[in-house]
């Protein structure tokens, strides 16, 4: 049995769930005729919801992704314009953060929200490593530290320039750089076997980063951290990732110290027409 169903009382043969659907599993005889799932449909099918979602007549089911699980989407809670411009612009790279502990049922809800977040052929293959133990994250520090200063070691014989000695000097007298005191550093991951793995958990750590704003969350991508992963067998022992997961980024949350009240500017984009 198709899990795609159709109710033939509702259906009004458009066709828009066949010129829809992402993998062409969806065919239509004739403008008279109700869409039917091609043979062997069911093992492409990448489970997207598409063509549930953009049904307007509400006729069409999917056994693994019903319509009792896809929500309307309510007009009134659409922004429009000047709203989606203002709250992308007040997106901010916290680097400072109240010593407030951010709940679990917090870091939950940013997950649950960035799970939405677009994957290549829908895998859905992310995953999340949380650490809100403060000893563990200063630990973490620690060790992205002695890993700069190996590669001061090396980089200084290959005549390669870096800021990490600002970095590591900054550490040693007390300042950190690293990890900013952050409460909570949440890292996206994703399996080797994901060609779009990099892609996948940077769309959504962008989702996660956009929902903590509303949430009176800030949050700032851990780019040392990120470098220390790639090479420190230390530190990717104690934050634990998942083995097989060789694509991932760490991102720290907490609450804003500071608030800010003005938009800053950017340099124009630079588009090439063709």
């Amino acid at each position: 049995m198709s899990f795609i169903q159709i109710d033939d009382t509702k259906c009004k043969k458009d066709g828009i769930c066949v010129l829809e659907c992402p993998v062409a599993i969806l065919r239509q005889q004739d403008k008279k005729s109700p869409p039917q799932m091609v043979e062997g449909g069911d093992q492409i099918c990448l489970t997207c919801g598409h063509c549930v979602s953009v049904c307007p007549h509400g006729a069409l089911n999917h056994l693994k992704t019903t319509r009792e699980e896809c929500p309307p989407i309510e007009a009134d809670l659409v922004i429009d314009q000047k709203q989606a411009i203002q709250f992308l612009r007040t997106r901010r790279s916290i680097r400072n953060f109240k010593q407030k502990r951010v709940e679990k049922e917090e870091i939950q809800f940013l997950i649950d929200n960035a799970r939405y977040a677009p994957t290549g052929s829908n895998s859905q293959s992310i995953e999340w490593t949380v650490h809100t133990d403060e000893d563990k994250i200063k630990e973490i520090a620690d060790l992205s530290i002695d890993w700069m200063r190996e590669f001061l070691k090396s980089a200084a014989k290959t005549g390669l320039v870096s800021y990490f000695p600002m970095i590591v000097a900054a550490y040693e007298s007390g300042i950190d750089t690293v990890t900013r005191n952050a409460p909570c550093i949440v890292t996206a991951s994703a399996p080797k076997t994901n060609v779009n793995g990099t892609v996948d958990l940077s769309i959504a750590l962008s989702y996660l980063e956009l929902m903590a704003v509303p949430k009176g969350l800030g949050t700032c991508w851990a780019g040392l951290v990120k470098r220390a992963l790639q090479s420190s067998d230390p530190l990717r022992k104690l934050m634990g990732l998942p083995e097989s997961h060789t694509h991932f980024y760490p991102i720290m949350i907490g609450y804003p110290r500071f608030r800010y009240h003005r938009l800053p500017e950017r340099k124009q984009a630079i588009i090439h027409w063709n």
